[in-house]
């Protein structure tokens, strides 16, 4: 799980507390891997993003402080994003954002959600180029900080 520690590493030194406290760890990772979740950028034969999409319902996204534009049809979410050391900074999230909606439109998915710390300004920049809109607030169990900023993205 190289790439996951280098993004873990990144997040401290950004002093970010995102991820801080064991998660993601490789139960996970294997999780996303069983359920098919796991996603991966390849760039010159190497890992250079990880990534899990799920579909919809999220039971994070059931209870939001604001509000959904679209809680009607199906969606998928985007979670656990990581680049690599090697690659980071080349604009690949942008890139990874671009093929996953494109990838999941041709499937006939219009809705795509991603949420994130509340001082994630890395994220947040990614997400908002992106195209998607903050919709809320989320909760999870995260020990560290619960309280996630959420986004949604409707083509």
């Amino acid at each position: 799980m190289p790439i996951i520690d280098e993004a873990k590493k990144f997040l401290k030194e950004e002093e970010n507390p995102q991820w801080q406290s064991g998660y993601p760890n490789v139960e996970t990772i294997t999780a996303d891997i069983k359920d098919g979740a796991a996603c991966v950028l390849i760039v010159d034969q190497k890992i250079a993003v990880y990534t899990a999409i799920t579909d919809g319902p999220d039971p994070n996204y059931k209870q939001i402080d604001g509000k959904w534009k679209n809680d009607l049809d199906p969606y998928v979410a985007i979670h656990r994003v990581a680049i690599s050391d090697e690659y980071r900074g080349m604009h690949l999230a942008s890139y990874l954002m671009s093929s996953l909606t494109s990838m999941h439109y041709a499937e006939s998915i219009r809705n795509y959600r991603v949420d994130t710390f509340r001082t994630n300004d890395v994220v947040w920049h990614i997400v908002e180029d992106a195209g998607f809109v903050k919709r809320g607030n989320i909760k999870n169990m995260d020990p560290i900080d619960p309280y996630r900023v959420a986004f949604e993205l409707n083509l």
